[in-house]
């Protein structure tokens, strides 16, 4: 329990008819906490090791049989895969505050929404956030949530496409959370919002602020999206056909034809068959038939991270330009922008309809 947790005491609230030696307890409240994917703590071997044994140890990431992964994870994987990613993490590394450019923004999400919050609800509401992989953990954070007086929690996946491997992980790791506690809070998990009607004019507006200060207008939008294996799909993860819609919607918004935009999948890895065009390949040939200057953006990630500042800005437009692109131009993520702080708010708001009243 902090210093700053403000205790109701005997005869007052939902003390009033407790006896005068009842020990105080905090005030009862609704938590929000938001979910991100994660960080490593640093750059460094080590610390790159302990959070890719977790992200790639996790069955809803890698689900293969553990006798089969965990040897070749944890023998050769792990031996080599760490300084090949510490070097990507240093490459887009916020060295002003020490930590990757996923927790700064997560976390200025997370003081946009406390603000709008407070505004509505008052004290009534608590915000946070929380990574899957990493730290802040997703245990720590809901066991304070607690300690604090949260008695229902809205846990949001910051995620709009649902997947196994992003959306599902995050609530098993909530609800293995909450099999530690004595008293559990109520929770509502958030759903997907792939189409949310605010969330698709933040991401139109998104292209719109870009395109406005290009000099020469982009001959193809690409949309790149985190790919999943194709047997996702075929064993009923929405994952992919969400990621379509979304790109549907965005079209539509924006006014642009058909042949405008195209759908990619990026971050493939193993032996298996992904969904598809994969960003890189589609990127290039894009290139070859004489699309010199494309414009890319990523709308399954709420918040810039090495699959975009890295992958995307590195990998992916040097496959570009050396196919013969020209002008590869890259649109950031929704961040903290105040039209994506409006989208969250509104998921937030219906969750906690019939919780909280409006101050």
């Amino acid at each position: 329990m902090t210093d700053s947790v403000k205790l109701v005491q005997p005869g007052e609230g939902r003390l009033a008819h407790a006896p005068g030696d009842h020990p105080g307890v905090p005030r009862a409240k609704v938590g929000v906490v938001v979910a991100n994917l994660g960080t490593p703590d640093a750059t460094d071997y080590w610390s790159m090791r302990r959070y890719l044994s977790e992200f790639l140890s996790d069955k809803r990431v890698v689900d293969y049989a553990s006798w089969k992964w965990q040897p070749l994870l944890q023998l050769i994987i792990l031996t080599k895969r760490p300084f090949s990613s510490g070097r990507a993490y240093k490459g887009i590394w916020n060295t002003e505050k020490d930590e990757s450019p996923l927790l700064t923004i997560t976390r200025a999400q997370t003081e946009k929404l406390t603000e709008r919050l407070k505004a509505l609800y008052g004290d009534s509401v608590d915000v946070d956030f929380c990574m899957r992989y990493g730290n802040p953990s997703t245990k720590s954070v809901l066991k304070r949530m607690k300690e604090k007086g949260c008695e229902r929690i809205v846990f949001f996946p910051l995620y709009p496409q649902y997947g196994s491997p992003t959306t599902a992980t995050a609530n098993d790791e909530a609800f293995r959370a909450l099999m530690t506690m004595k008293w559990q809070p109520s929770i509502r998990t958030v759903p997907a919002y792939f189409d949310q009607p605010s969330y698709i004019k933040a991401l139109a507006n998104s292209v719109t602020d870009v395109y406005r200060q290009l000099e020469t207008r982009p001959t193809k939008l690409v949309a790149s999206y985190h790919g999943v294996p194709e047997r996702y799909l075929l064993e009923g993860d929405p994952y992919h056909c969400q990621c379509q819609k979304t790109t549907r919607l965005l079209r539509e918004a924006l006014g642009f034809d058909m042949e405008e935009i195209d759908t990619a999948f990026q971050s493939q890895f193993g032996p298996e068959k992904w969904v598809g065009p994969q960003t890189v390949e589609h990127v290039a040939t894009l290139a070859r038939q004489g699309h010199k200057h494309i414009a890319i953006m990523s709308p399954a990630f709420s918040a810039d991270c090495v699959e975009t500042l890295e992958e995307i800005k590195e990998e992916i437009h040097d496959s570009f330009m050396a196919a013969g692109g020209e002008t590869f131009s890259y649109i950031p993520c929704l961040n903290d922008r105040d039209d994506h702080i409006d989208a969250l708010m509104d998921v937030i708001n219906n969750e906690l309809a019939g919780w909280l009243p409006r101050s």
